[in-house]
């Protein structure tokens, strides 16, 4: 099952970060003196530029987000970056660079913001115009929230949502409203908490997660009073999400992507360079067969993609059916060493810079598996919320390799949803450290 809901902000966001940074970039090519113009300070430029939108929230603009609030957000990035630049320009005594970087500031506010305001507006008109870009949602509730979001939904048409149906709790049990979700294919559920049971709120959250679904709650006052959870406005109607990550800021996903982007780059050029043909050389001496092993794995959205390895197994009818276990005949010696150093990954280096896979994520099944334990584990499929990686949390906690019971499946993906609610450069970057130690040491389960 993939989660298709329409949205666009996964490729958008990103361009528009690297149309801010070229647009900093050239134009300070072209109106800052020479004493600026140095790599390290376009780098520091663009670093400081992503920092400072990390604090101001500056790319967290969403189809529900008000018009005084992408104003608020521009204020603030540009407030703060201009006290940057004044800054570094006072630090090194540039004192007749004042004027230039006055005009700098200027410019470049004249072109991000007029093209983040039409950005936002050409969506507007999409949605409503050409019904592009829709979510289909349906409504669960029945009270005057509910009433009042149902009319917000129905006469708003440039949010982009599609509204299917309403249902109300009292009159029509929730394995029902599930069964229509699955037959209409509904992207969101939008859930009143008024007079809704523990029991109800558990069943739609369990459906949604092994579902890969959103859903969203219309809290009632008491709700927003005591609730822990992020609080967005559909023009005055308070709205709270089940579950939010950090990954669905665009700016950490942003972040997270360039460090896949270069930390595989480096991994390639360095290692891979050479490593390809040594391991070829070894692999091709103790049995025939291709150097490299293509097998289907889910990714993110559930989206099924080839994922690759060393091939450390004698060619066989059941690579893509049996998962290695310990004393496996088809394992060859090479493989066996490849496969306790874990080396046998090191060409998801390359699915990583195709878009497929991260550095760290979940770690991806066979097909087969997948659909095994998405059935039989409660909430398996909420790690498809991500990228899959080539370590994860799970693997640096003792649980990776051969499944050999429930309780091996369900701890990973207990560490794969904290990881994915916990994510982190820093918490990526001790991954990669754990991994690298404990492939130095050995595991008793890489085999």
């Amino acid at each position: 099952m993939k989660r298709q809901i329409g949205r666009y902000s996964k490729y958008l966001r990103p361009i528009t970060i690297t149309f801010d940074l070229l647009v900093l970039v050239l134009l300070g090519i072209w109106l800052l003196p020479l004493s600026f113009q140095l790599l390290y300070f376009y780098l520091y430029l663009a670093f400081s530029w992503i920092v400072i939108s990390v604090i101001t929230k500056f790319y967290q603009v969403y189809r529900f987000t008000k018009l005084i609030q992408i104003a608020q957000k521009a204020i603030k990035q540009y407030f703060l970056f201009s006290l940057n630049l004044f800054a570094l320009n006072g630090l090194f005594s540039l004192t007749h660079a004042y004027w230039s970087v006055t005009n700098y500031l200027l410019f470049t506010a004249l072109v991000i913001i007029p093209v983040k305001y039409l950005v936002f507006y050409l969506l507007k008109i999409f949605r409503k115009y050409y019904r592009g870009n829709l979510r289909k949602i349906v409504v669960v509730g029945h009270d005057d929230l509910t009433d009042n979001f149902l009319k917000f939904v129905t006469t708003n048409a440039d949010y982009g949502y599609l509204l299917c149906k309403s249902f109300s709790l009292l009159n029509t049990p929730p394995a029902e409203i599930i069964s229509y979700c699955k037959e209409k294919d509904i992207d969101e559920i939008y859930l009143s908490l008024e007079k809704t049971t523990t029991q109800q709120v558990s069943f739609f959250i369990n459906y949604v997660d092994n579902n890969l679904k959103l859903l969203k709650f219309l809290p009632s006052k008491k709700d927003l009073l005591s609730a822990n959870l992020k609080v967005d406005y559909y023009g005055v109607i308070p709205v709270m999400p089940s579950r939010t990550t950090p990954l669905n800021d665009p700016v950490n996903y942003f972040i997270k992507r360039v460090f896949d982007i270069f930390f595989s780059l480096f991994v390639v050029v360095f290692v891979m360079s050479w490593l390809i043909p040594l391991v070829a050389l070894l692999i091709r001496i103790e049995s025939k067969g291709p150097i490299f092993f293509k097998q289907k794995r889910h990714g993110l959205d559930y989206e099924e993609f080839n994922c690759y390895k060393f091939r450390s197994m004698f060619v066989n009818e059941k690579a893509d059916i049996d998962e290695a276990v310990k004393n496996d005949p088809r394992i060859t010696k090479i493989g066996a060493f490849l496969r306790r150093t874990s080396i046998d990954e090191m060409p998801q280096f390359f699915n990583v810079l195709i878009g497929n896979m991260s550095v760290v994520g979940p770690r991806p099944h066979m097909l087969n598996f997948t659909e095994k334990y998405a059935v039989k584990v409660n909430k398996f499929k909420a790690r498809h919320f991500i990228k899959p990686g080539i370590t994860g949390m799970a693997q640096t906690h003792g649980y990776r390799g051969e499944i050999e019971n429930d309780t091996d499946i369900i701890n990973r993906i207990k560490y794969d949803i904290f990881y994915m609610e916990s994510w982190s450069l820093l918490l990526d970057v001790k991954i990669i450290y754990l991994t690298i130690k404990n492939a130095i040491k050995g595991e008793k389960k890489a085999y």
